[in-house]
């Protein structure tokens, strides 16, 4: 079954329907120059509260080439989430206060009408919301659920659009497609939902995937099931995913870049290899070695990052950073460091006394020891976490409650 083609949107069948081919007829992508299809440039998203004005996003620039995944990670309150949704739009329509650009191929998104934007969504790029349980509508059934963008956006009639939502559930890995599309959400497991999410992102092949946090509250055999399926589908479609998450070991083998924010701005962002071997943020530092660790003997404390991030009403001057960092100086206090490169222009941070080899360079007088962040030995890239972990097929495990 192939699904026709509409305005630079393709067939939905994935690598299971359609002889599981990829050319330039149903992903236009395919085969096209390589360059960035999303430049984001001093992005900001504040909203307005009773208490003062929360800057959730602040001067964020980035950009994501075709095929390529850009990965976003930092703790809970970062800023993760609501700078993805301020690229799709998906904000609230009062008491926000937007500014700077998100250009997609060209076409600004800050600035793009409602209108514009629903025809936007679902067609050219789609989103995987955090919690499919609430994502998904309690009350509907999965298959109008993934219909409903195919009839709108393809112009597909009902017949039509239901073969391709079996082709798309078969695509993820959803035993009995037929039978699932009369499904509720309720009646399917974790990752059954997550997968039920993809297929309806991947309805009308986008070619920007916005991914945040798809694999919480999944077991790890599963999130490295659904970590390895967007892998492939975007391989096939040659899309562009920004890859939201809070866990380094996620990103670490999965994305060519990786940016890391910090009190709603980018501290540090780097090609991946380059940001694991060559960290120059302590605070991407001090995420690296929370991650527990196979090797580890039983019993070893996990590290924690002492202190909260800082409140984004009445943000103090200097480096967000400082009150939890074991290097900070009075410079840091008071100025903040702007995002700049020393070796590699591809390589940018936010520090005044970026890290060498696991310890600060440029400190006043003798460096002191730190006080939370060990540096005795370097931070590898987290490669032998469970979720990179070899696993059985998708199907394994899988059962409807």
């Amino acid at each position: 079954m192939t699904v026709p083609t509409d305005a630079g949107a393709a067939g939905a069948a994935g690598p299971s329907g359609a002889a599981g081919t990829a050319d330039a007829d149903r992903y236009p992508d395919v085969g096209a120059s390589d360059g960035p299809l999303l430049v984001v440039e001093d992005l900001r998203t504040a909203f307005r509260t009773t208490r003062g004005t929360v800057r959730a996003v602040d001067g964020v620039s980035l950009s994501v080439d075709r095929g390529r995944t850009l990965g976003v990670v930092g703790e809970s309150g970062s800023g993760k989430t609501v700078l993805s949704r301020s690229i799709m739009g998906l904000l609230p329509a009062s008491d926000v206060v937007r500014g700077g650009s998100a250009r997609f191929d060209g076409e600004d998104l800050v600035t793009a009408t409602p209108d514009r934007l629903r025809r936007i969504w679902g067609a050219q790029i789609s989103m995987i919301f955090q919690d499919p349980m609430t994502a998904l509508n309690p009350v509907t059934r999965i298959g109008r659920q993934i219909t409903e963008s195919l009839r709108l956006h393809l112009d597909m009639d009902r017949s039509t659009a239901r073969d391709a939502a079996v082709e798309l559930l078969r695509s993820v890995g959803i035993p009995s497609p037929e039978q699932r599309l009369r499904s509720y959400p309720f009646q399917l497991s974790g990752g059954m939902r997550q997968r039920v999410m993809i297929a309806i992102a991947l309805a009308c092949a986008p070619r920007l995937m916005l991914a945040d946090e798809p694999t919480t509250g999944l077991d790890v055999t599963v999130q490295a099931q659904i970590l390895d399926l967007l892998a492939d589908l975007q391989q096939e479609r040659h899309m562009a995913v920004i890859l939201v998450t809070h866990d380094l070991g996620v990103v670490a083998g999965r994305a060519d870049e990786i940016a890391v924010m910090y009190a709603g701005k980018i501290v540090e962002r780097a090609p991946t290899r380059s940001l694991f071997a060559e960290t120059r943020m302590p605070y991407t530092r001090a995420l690296m070695q929370s991650i527990p660790r196979l090797s580890d003997p039983p019993g070893t404390r996990l590290e924690a990052i002492p202190g909260r991030p800082p409140q984004l009403i009445d943000r103090p001057p200097g480096c967000a950073f400082a009150p939890r960092c074991p290097y900070a100086q009075d410079r840091c206090r008071t100025e903040e460091p702007p995002l700049r490169s020393t070796t590699s222009p591809d390589h940018v941070f936010a520090c005044w006394y970026p890290l060498v080899d696991g310890r600060p360079t440029g400190l006043p007088g003798p460096a002191a020891a730190p006080t939370s962040i060990p540096t005795s030995a370097p931070v590898a890239p987290p490669v032998a976490t469970p979720v990179a972990a070899p696993v059985a097929a998708p199907t394994t495990g899988e059962t409807p409650r």
